[in-house]
């Protein structure tokens, strides 16, 4: 039995009334074009999406972008800079706080009409101050609508990456989608989702049959694995990397593009936030030893927020209230040291 809540008004509707102005809208073109030159290999540039765990609050997401803008002039000829803004957050038992589009106010109840104005809201704004377009999960296919306008990158989870409505909305974006692997690490699975993001489709999406053409900017995210025991595997080393690039090679039908990006936290940290650190190190201490790993190493995943850790409510300002990050003063010396080894 479902209880009908909240009348949900369509995308089209919510996009009439919150609209990208034109000015804001030639910005994030040409942050779609940085992208995507960076995922094709038309740039020697790195791709690094960066920011919180997750978006639970406006004003620190704002300072922590507004920021990140500044530090993208000081390091744009050698980095395109991709701030996280992630508004859907996914739950392994599927219960708790699910993202400010469900939830704008984690303190209280659930209001997804409040939650999408309210995330429109805040990529608006992030536009605006910074310069710069963000990234989000697309948890939910049906929600992407919803900001599709607005989103330079999207992510494709874990848990998500083997599902077919994924892989078939992926075939019809516009911008990189980052897949990653499986939960259970299969590279076989994770190639199977770039094919069918980067092939034609045809399926039932918002009332309608929609054709698609194919993203050929669809490509790999490595996030390290989980085996049957819960226990964390990293694959963001030398050998696992080559052989994703030797898998790409061995398909039957060519996917183009072949790119990978390194998720830092996730299973390749076990969560340890720091470490984030030393993985980027190892991955850009590879990509000078081999030239191949430099081709197909695009970029990396980083969580990080204003304050280092987490917190269980939201009590100190720019701290996640969901997976710890690093802080500010670290990922800042963080990314400088990626712009001087890119």
């Amino acid at each position: 039995m479902f209880e009908k809540q909240i009348a949900i008004p369509s995308a089209e509707e919510i996009i009439r009334a919150q609209p990208l102005p034109p000015a804001l809208a030639a910005v994030k073109a040409e942050r779609d074009k940085l992208c995507k030159n960076v995922i094709a290999g038309r740039t020697e540039k790195l791709l690094v999406i960066v920011g919180p765990c997750s978006a639970h609050e406006q004003r620190p997401v704002l300072e922590y972008v507004r920021r990140l803008g500044r530090l993208s002039e000081k390091v744009k000829d050698r980095l395109v800079l991709v701030p996280r803004i992630y508004t859907n957050k996914p739950r392994s038992k599927g219960v708790g706080y699910k993202g400010m589009f469900s939830q704008p106010d984690p303190e209280n109840k659930e209001n997804i009409l409040k939650g999408i104005r309210a995330i429109r809201e805040l990529h608006l704004r992030a536009i605006e101050e910074s310069g710069l377009s963000a990234a989000d999960e697309m948890l939910y296919p049906e929600n992407y609508a919803y900001v599709e306008d607005l989103i330079t990158y999207i992510a494709v989870g874990a848990r998500s990456s083997e599902n077919q409505m994924h892989r078939l909305v992926s075939s019809g974006i516009d911008q990189p989608v980052g897949i990653k692997n499986p939960m259970s690490g299969s590279i076989p699975v994770l190639l199977n989702s770039i094919y069918a993001a980067q092939r034609p489709q045809i399926f039932k999406y918002h009332g309608w049959q929609v054709a698609t053409k194919g993203n050929e900017y669809a490509h790999a995210v490595l996030r390290g694995m989980v085996d049957n025991y819960g226990n964390d595997i990293p694959n963001y080393h030398y050998e696992t990397v080559m052989q994703v690039l030797q898998r790409y090679r061995e398909c039957d039908e060519e996917l183009k593009n072949p790119a990978v990006i390194i998720d830092a936290n996730h299973s390749n940290s076990g969560k340890r936030f720091r470490q984030q650190i030393r993985i980027v190190n190892e991955v850009l201490q590879n990509r000078l030893y081999d030239r191949e790993f430099k081709k197909i190493v695009r970029g990396f995943m980083i969580e990080s927020f204003l304050e280092e850790g987490n917190q269980p409510h939201d009590v100190v300002f720019g701290k996640s209230i969901t997976d710890p990050c690093l802080g500010w003063d670290d990922t800042e010396r963080l990314i400088c040291e990626i712009a001087e080894r890119a």
